[in-house]
């Protein structure tokens, strides 16, 4: 439970100039006892409305039982005796034209399952067991950070359709993530939102996660559990625009509050949403009291921002804008709320991470403030784009579009980045990922085996969305559960295989995480061949000196000894090669890994490579390989078997996977 304060004049005044005290602690609904009374204390910012009452179950949502007293700054307030931990409420606020609506509390930490709009009073207490997880919990840009995107509502249904109990949800999650090896969760769709179509992206409850799936204490339950087995949980958080529901905060006062009142910088076309209004103070202290109060009480690690794009340009996606007050595009108000919401984040939730979904070559994402937004992280959209593009080409044609794959070295350490595939790659007729590559049903597995491993072994953090893990074959849909039963079928359970490999290795050799940001954490041996379509590069740590080759074949075509250079000489052992039968290719064998002494690519020596069709292949030396092993087993990237059947409905059951 988080700290109560008063609304007196003092602590109002510093609520509204302050950032360490967060608005929720004041505002909301609070059970207090006041003179030897228990009951509800209700505060709300309505500063242009006429009126306000506080209606609920504890007066028979009679309007005129329980008005709300005016006090400093447009804040209102009312003491109820008579209210009671369960009950729903709602504010009735009458405008400055007379028009009265029934409204949601914008700090409600509770509501009703959609599509009833009340809030409900619940200020509950949890016994967290993850002390020793918040301890540790620092910011460090060389540990190794796997993310598995989630859409909480359809990861999968229970039986009668209906959603999974954050708890259930929590036991069959942790097992299967942690089974995949993933660091992380991020999970979309879990603050409260009107209309499931939205995924979760049209906000209504800033402070209040869904009730579809149960009640606050059991999302402090997921977290806690997910913390439990090492594994991290980022959200997706919206602080771009907010629905136009009446019951929400739109026109919240009676007119434009929350919003911008001008439509030409207050209203995205695209989304049919409302833009929040960085310029008010008391508004940028409820978002930045939002993001606190996921990252302080509900221990959540880190915050995924969307749509940053859409918050720092006044003509996104517009034909109609106004300049600012220097006549560019830039949103400064924006700005300057962005660069405060890291500040304080970062001071008040040490070690959480703040990633920008940011689309544009804004500069200084990920630089600290006052020089740069102060972002952790950003999301690699071009390199995303390059990628997918890459490799949705017909192969005979890949020549081509050779510097598609090499482009993103020449920019990677000017942020720190994510590498994301998440679910706007895989809906609205994209096709899933294993859909886009070219080929019959064989050719299209070789690629996306390919993709995957092209992906993990860039620099940069991870991030892959629900069910591509496995080769879903078609489209995300929000209305369904992932179709688990295809984890029993050969052909995909061995992309889950890949999946799960490709987390081992990343997580436990330093050379494939630790040089993320840094110039020397790349190096590229060949990077030129086009006529052949194949790339030749070393994955190094520099701080260790440990380091892996990656050799790619983009083209369905055998290239039998194959000359790479290599920069030592001696014997040299596969790591991985994405052509292994246990993943679905034809197991390819290399006839001899010992580097001869003749110069190549630049390098003292040089492998010759029998290179599969369409594959990766990962390759270290002999010598390091007992200390690599060792590496791994001491960081549990070795993980034991998943039961599945036990972890999905009925309806879903399948047959356990053995570990690789």
């Amino acid at each position: 439970m988080s700290q109560i304060l008063p609304l007196d004049h003092a602590h109002l005044q510093k609520l509204v100039t302050s950032d360490l005290v967060r608005p929720d602690q004041m505002l909301g609904a609070h059970q207090v006892t006041e003179n030897g009374v228990a009951g509800v204390r209700f505060g709300v910012w309505a500063p242009n409305a006429q009126h306000v009452s506080v209606v609920g179950d504890f007066n028979g949502w009679n309007g005129f039982d329980n008005a709300m007293q005016r006090l400093d700054f447009g804040f209102w307030s009312a003491f109820v005796p008579a209210a009671l931990h369960g009950q729903r409420y709602k504010y009735r606020v009458t405008g400055a034209s007379g028009l009265t609506e029934d409204k949601m509390d914008p700090y409600g930490t509770f509501f009703e399952v959609r599509p009833s709009t009340s809030s409900i009073v619940w200020d509950q207490p949890f016994d967290w067991t993850d002390g020793a997880w918040m301890e540790n919990r620092t910011q460090n840009f060389d540990r190794p950070v796997s993310v598995y995107e989630v859409h909480a509502p359809s990861w999968a249904k229970r039986d009668d359709g209906w959603f999974l109990n954050y708890r259930d949800f929590a036991h069959r999650l942790g097992e299967y993530a942690s089974y995949m090896g993933y660091t992380h969760v991020e999970l979309l769709g879990v603050m409260e939102h009107p209309f499931d179509g939205s995924w979760g992206y049209q906000v209504t409850g800033y402070y209040a996660p869904t009730s579809r799936m149960g009640s606050p204490e059991d999302f402090k339950y997921l977290v806690d559990h997910l913390h439990g087995l090492n594994i991290g949980v980022i959200l997706d958080w919206v602080p771009g625009h907010f629905p136009t529901d009446v019951a929400g905060l739109a026109n919240f006062d009676g007119g434009p509050l929350f919003e911008y009142a001008d439509p030409r910088k207050g209203y995205h076309n695209d989304w049919n949403t409302l833009i929040f209004d960085y310029g008010r103070n008391e508004v940028v202290m409820f978002l930045v009291g939002s993001a606190l109060k996921w990252l302080q009480d509900f221990h959540v690690d880190g915050l995924r921002v969307d749509a940053v794009a859409s918050m720092l340009y006044l003509d996104f996606s517009r034909t109609e804008w106004i300049p600012n007050i220097h006549g560019g595009r830039e949103n400064l108000e924006a700005i300057a709320f962005l660069k405060r919401l890291n500040e304080v984040t970062h001071h008040l939730a040490p070690g959480c991470m703040i990633i920008a979904e940011e689309s544009t070559s804004f500069p200084g994402v990920t630089t600290p403030s006052p020089h740069g937004l102060g972002f952790d992280y950003k999301w690699a959209m071009g390199w995303m784009n390059d990628t997918l593009r890459y490799f949705e080409e017909d192969p005979l044609w890949r020549k081509y579009h050779h510097h598609a794959l090499t482009f993103f070295n020449a920019y990677r350490t000017s942020e720190n980045y994510v590498l994301a595939i998440s679910h706007d790659e895989v809906v609205h007729l994209k096709k899933s990922l294993v859909a886009k590559m070219p080929g019959d049903w064989y050719m299209q597995r070789a690629n996306y085996r390919a993709f995957l491993a092209m992906m993990w072994t860039t620099p940069g953090k991870k991030l892959l969305f629900m069910g591509q893990e496995f080769a879903q074959p078609t489209e995300w849909n929000h209305d369904a559960g992932l179709p688990w039963y295809l984890a029993d079928v050969p052909d995909h359970r061995g992309i889950m295989n890949l999946v799960r490999r490709l987390n081992e290795l990343y997580v436990g050799r330093t050379d494939w995480h630790a040089g993320d940001t840094l110039d020397e954490g790349l190096q590229w041996i060949s990077a030129d061949d086009v006529e052949n379509s194949v790339y030749a590069y070393v994955r190094r740590d520099p701080g260790s000196g440990a380091w892996s080759l990656v050799v790619a074949n983009m083209t369905p075509v055998y290239r039998d000894l194959y000359p790479v250079g290599v920069p030592e000489a001696g014997e040299y052992r596969v790591l991985l090669s994405t052509d292994d039968g246990e993943y679905g290719g034809f197991g390819t064998q290399q006839p001899d890994l010992s580097a001869k002494a003749e110069a190549w690519n630049g390098q003292s020596h040089h492998l010759r490579l029998s290179l599969p069709p369409t594959s990766v292949l990962v390759l270290e030396p002999v010598e390091a390989a007992a200390v690599t092993t060792t590496a791994l087993k001491s960081r549990g990237a070795v993980q034991k078997a998943v039961d599945i059947e036990a972890m999905l409905p009925k309806s879903l059951q399948v047959t356990s996977i053995e570990p690789v």
